[in-house]
């Protein structure tokens, strides 16, 4: 039960970070919502908004006080589907499920992956750099997760070409109940049968991710009803957020040639700059955290029974963290953004996703000099952030 005097004691604001133009541009309302407080009131959501970095990072770090057991999405029906998933859970159970969705995504079980990775990157831009033009979204960003990492995880092949789509929609409905949310669910509902009937025993690759889920439940490490939603954790995350930020990546380098000049002179500057394209423009923008018992962040009391929403985009773009937080730098080296999350519950794909953008951009900066912009369209989304068609042509 909320506490009502506590809310009201709560700065509020009238933003609404779901509208449209908001989704296009979060940038002013984030700031907004900074300026407003370390904690702001949405009355529209009947939810706070934590949007800077200290309060973000906190929400992220502290799971007793802001638990994920109860869901992390903004509405409650998704919160229900996803139940029991790596997402959704906290302490011991958290931690058997990560234990087994990490092994083979930590440095040294990449390590072959690595090697097939190097190539498929340098030998699909060297396609697209012979045809001088070509969509950064669809025929750059897309390749690595589809044909390297989507074999990785080892699904059965009918239904395989439907997995971009479930993982854009399953993100869409983990906004608040709205008509793009309301519009994902069946698509969603697909994806769980998929998970549910088809990545079995005997269907799943041998050898892969997907079988290696199902060897944790015979060795009695998780249980058998945790599998399809362990299945969503790589199907989902592990396809349009490194698409999303391999195509901001272009788009942050075209706008801004003088970085990329930086990156091709000194390739030690590489991995430097993909945390600073993550910082920029970071391919989940929020998630929202149950608020276990009344919390003091920074002279705002969150009572207990509330929920936050927790932006990690604003957070990467707050000034009090990060001196001109809205120039693109690739000096910076901000390695505690917020992109991958924080705290028991980051990201347990980042070292992938740095590996496929740096295999990507390390090729590109070896025969591209310049990016120049031709078509960009942005995706509407609720929590993805990225390009739906980046059009360019390179020299």
């Amino acid at each position: 039960m909320q506490n009502g005097s506590l809310i009201d004691s709560a700065p509020w604001s009238n933003y609404d970070p779901y509208s449209d133009d908001a989704l296009l541009n979060p940038w002013p309302g984030y700031r907004e919502l900074r300026n407003a407080g370390p904690a702001v009131w949405l009355p529209e959501y009947e939810m706070f908004a934590l949007a800077r970095y200290e309060s973000v990072r906190r929400a992220l770090e502290d799971w007793e006080t802001f638990p994920s057991r109860y869901g992390v999405m903004m509405n409650d029906d998704m919160n229900e589907v996803l139940r029991g998933n790596t997402l959704c859970t906290d302490g011991p159970e958290h931690s058997a499920l990560r234990n087994v969705l990490i092994r083979p995504l930590m440095p040294r079980a990449l390590r072959d992956a690595r090697e097939r990775i190097t190539a498929e990157a340098g030998s699909v831009v060297d396609r697209l750099v012979a045809q001088g033009t070509f969509d950064a979204a669809s025929e750059l960003a897309n390749h690595l997760p589809v044909t390297v990492v989507s074999e990785l995880i080892g699904l059965p092949e009918a239904g395989r070409e439907r997995m971009l789509e479930w993982a854009e929609e399953m993100f869409n409905c983990f906004g608040p109940m709205n008509d793009r949310t309301t519009h994902s669910f069946p698509v969603l509902k697909e994806m769980m049968a998929y998970a549910t009937n088809e990545a079995v025993p005997g269907r799943v690759k041998p050898g892969s991710w997907a079988e290696g889920i199902h060897d944790a439940v015979e060795r009695g490490e998780v249980p058998a009803e945790a599998c399809p939603v362990m299945m969503i954790d790589y199907m989902g995350p592990s396809l349009d957020t490194t698409i999303f930020a391999i195509s901001s990546a272009v788009y942050l380098f075209a706008t801004n040639p003088d970085q990329w000049d930086l990156v091709r002179e000194d390739p030690r500057l590489m991995a430097s700059a993909m945390s600073e394209v993550l910082r920029m423009e970071s391919p989940i923008q929020d998630f929202s955290r149950y608020v276990a018992r009344d919390v003091d962040i920074d002279g705002v009391v969150l009572p207990a029974g509330s929920r936050a929403i927790v932006f990690y985009g604003s957070g990467n773009r707050d000034e009090r963290k990060f001196p001109d937080p809205d120039r693109f730098d690739v000096r910076r080296c901000p390695g505690d953004h917020l992109a991958f999350g924080a705290g028991p519950h980051a990201c347990v794909g980042m070292n992938l996703a740095r590996m496929e953008m740096l295999a990507l951009f390390t090729a590109l900066a070896e025969r591209v000099q310049r990016f120049e912009i031709l078509e960009a369209e942005p995706v509407l989304h609720n929590i993805l952030r990225g390009f739906r068609t980046l059009r360019v042509t390179v020299s």
